[in-house]
Formats: C-alpha cells, sequence, structure tokens
C-alpha cells in the first residue's frame, strides 16, 4: 500500500456509488448520494457548489480522511475504503497531499521544520536529506528567507504558501486543497493557484475545492456539487447525474 499505482487506461482516482450519512441526534443526514467520479491522472479538476453540498466530505473520501457509508473508493491500486487506520496514515503520507484553508501549521514549529514533518513521518529521505529536500521545496514556492521563522511570522499568503510546500514534500501523486484561497485576498489567490496550475504542469493531480468560480474556471474540469448529487461538469458541458 507503499506506492500508487494504475494500468494503463484505468483512472487514478475512482468512486463507485459512494454514499455518506452521519447520524444525529435528528438522525441520519446523508451527505453524499450515490457518487460515481473517475479521474485521470494528470487531471486539474475543481469542484464547486454551496456550502453544506459535500465538497470537502467528497475530499474526504479520497483522501481517506473519512469513510464511505456505502460504495468504494479507489485511489491507484489502493482500496481506500478497506484500509485499516495505520495502513491508511502510511499510505496518505506517501500518496496524498493535503492543504486546508487555515493552513493547519504546527505554532511551535519553523516552516522548515513543518516542511520536514511528513518526511520524518514516512522517512521518505534519510534524515540528513530532509533539511535540504526542505529549504528546495520552500525555494519552488518562494519564501525560503522564511525557513526559520515560526508561522506567526508570516503573512497569510506565505503561510498558504508554507502549507504546499509541506503537501508536496513526499513527492505525492494526488493533491487535494479544500477552499486554500479562502482566507487570502484576490491577488494572493491567484498566485497560489498559479502554484498549483505549476504543480499539474509537473504531473500532479490536482482537485480543489473553492468557492471561487473565476478560479474554478482555470481548471481543467469542473465538477459541481448539490444536496449531495454530483451535477454537470461545467468546463465540458456533460452531466454527471
Amino acid at each position: 500500500m507503499e506506492t500508487m499505482k494504475t494500468d494503463n487506461g484505468h483512472a487514478l482516482i475512482d468512486l463507485r456509488d459512494v454514499v455518506k450519512t452521519y447520524e444525529t441526534g435528528a438522525g441520519g443526514v446523508t451527505v453524499l448520494k450515490d457518487i460515481t467520479l473517475q479521474v485521470q491522472a494528470g487531471e486539474f479538476i475543481g469542484v464547486v457548489g454551496p456550502s453544506g453540498s459535500g465538497k470537502s466530505t467528497l475530499l474526504n473520501m479520497i483522501t481517506g480522511i473519512d469513510r464511505p457509508t456505502e460504495g468504494e473508493v479507489f485511489v491507484g491500486d489502493a482500496p481506500v475504503h478497506e484500509l485499516s487506520e495505520n495502513q491508511l496514515a502510511r499510505w496518505r503520507g506517501r500518496n496524498v497531499g493535503v492543504i486546508f484553508q487555515f493552513f493547519q501549521l504546527l505554532p511551535t514549529l519553523t516552516i522548515l521544520e513543518n516542511v520536514m514533518l511528513p518526511m520524518d513521518f514516512c522517512k521518505v529521505y534519510k534524515r540528513r536529506e530532509r533539511k535540504e529536500k526542505g529549504m528546495h521545496l520552500l525555494e519552488q514556492v518562494d519564501i525560503a528567507e522564511h525557513a526559520h521563522k515560526l508561522p506567526s511570522g508570516l503573512s497569510g499568503g506565505e503561510q498558504q504558501r508554507a502549507a504546499i510546500a509541506r503537501a508536496i514534500a513526499n513527492d505525492p501523486p494526488v493533491i487535494v486543497a479544500d477552499e486554500p484561497t479562502g482566507n487570502l485576498d484576490t491577488g494572493t489567490a491567484n498566485e497560489v493557484f498559479a502554484l498549483f496550475e505549476g504543480l499539474v504542469a509537473r504531473g500532479k493531480t490536482m482537485i480543489v475545492v473553492t468557492h471561487d468560480r473565476s478560479l474554478s474556471s482555470r481548471t481543467k474540469r469542473v465538477l459541481h456539487l448539490l444536496d449531495g448529487y454530483l451535477h454537470r461538469d461545467e468546463n465540458n458541458g456533460k452531466w454527471t447525474r
């Protein structure tokens, strides 16, 4: 389960009849309904929809952060819906980079130490190589001069750049981002999205949840979630439901 593989012609990400229901005091609430979705390696996908439509839950299915109530989730050769918590943690650390709206950087670690955390956890690189690799990643996102600062010493845009560097620390083939520009001004949001475009150009598969239609229009395929269902693919006019 440590590396991601897919046969030629097969989808890298494959969701089959996925349903997600949460139990509440008032009864079950179904957030995702019969989701079937295939994503090819190297695709750049935007996911849009109103609050509560299931966008974040969809990402959680793909990353194994949460499990489907019904249905199957395959990412590469991994049956994500069947993996144990320990297997999921190891698999996710090597295969999926996750970027959050509010950065989720550890406040007591420097920016460089935050970026090195995935390397330390997965032991992908030798210990002596991790600092050099971390600095290279910070250079890629143009904040190497802030490597030894705490997150509180950086602007929101700089913190998101650090979070992007952390997400790609182990060179994962899949990157998901949940409202990554929602806490940023327009200019900084465009800069962050340009970084995403660069990652896709280097062969990464990218799925971005965003409320910003001007940004989602820059992806190659836009999926619309409404009331738990996948609706129209807005960039090619096809309907998924």
